[in-house]
């Protein structure tokens, strides 16, 4: 179902794909929508369990084109160094392909808390306040990876 990478010598182990994952902050999301063009859009993500989850506002583009295709694909892209002399670039990136769905519950508020330590931990506190107001003007995208391929250019 998913094509084998062509210069399969650049292809990283999973592993190494998930700590690329970990180490980041953002990543692409790519989404079909009714008008089935592609949209590509930077957000916020964490890993908990292998999956990645993303979080979004209860309605929008986005929303929109999960609703019509549970299909996606989240990329990465670390440590991206231009060599013009070679024509090439030195980098790490990750693209994933997977399906998507909405969580709730104790699984939507554990995201929450994962996104606060990561890109808040000085304001945990506050952050678990304002998780526990606010859980329902927030929406947790939940992608299950059913593929996934990194590659090293060095």
């Amino acid at each position: 179902m998913f094509k084998k990478m062509r210069k399969d010598e650049k292809q990283l182990v999973d592993d190494k794909a998930f700590k690329i994952l970990k180490d980041n902050e953002y990543g692409i999301l790519t989404t079909i929508g009714p008008n089935r063009y592609p949209y590509g859009v930077p957000i916020n993500y964490v890993i908990m369990d292998k999956k990645i989850y993303l979080h979004s506002a209860l309605k929008g583009h986005k929303i929109d084109n999960i609703k019509h295709n549970k299909k996606v694909s989240f990329t990465v892209v670390d440590s991206y160094k231009l060599k013009p002399k070679k024509f090439t670039a030195d980098y790490k990136s990750v693209i994933v392909f997977g399906c998507v769905g909405f969580v709730k519950g104790e699984l939507k508020k554990k995201a929450l808390q994962q996104f606060i330590y990561k890109f808040s931990p000085d304001f945990k506190n506050k952050g678990f306040h304002y998780i526990d107001s606010d859980i329902d003007k927030t929406k947790i995208i939940e992608i299950t990876i059913e593929d996934i391929k990194a590659k090293q250019n060095s």
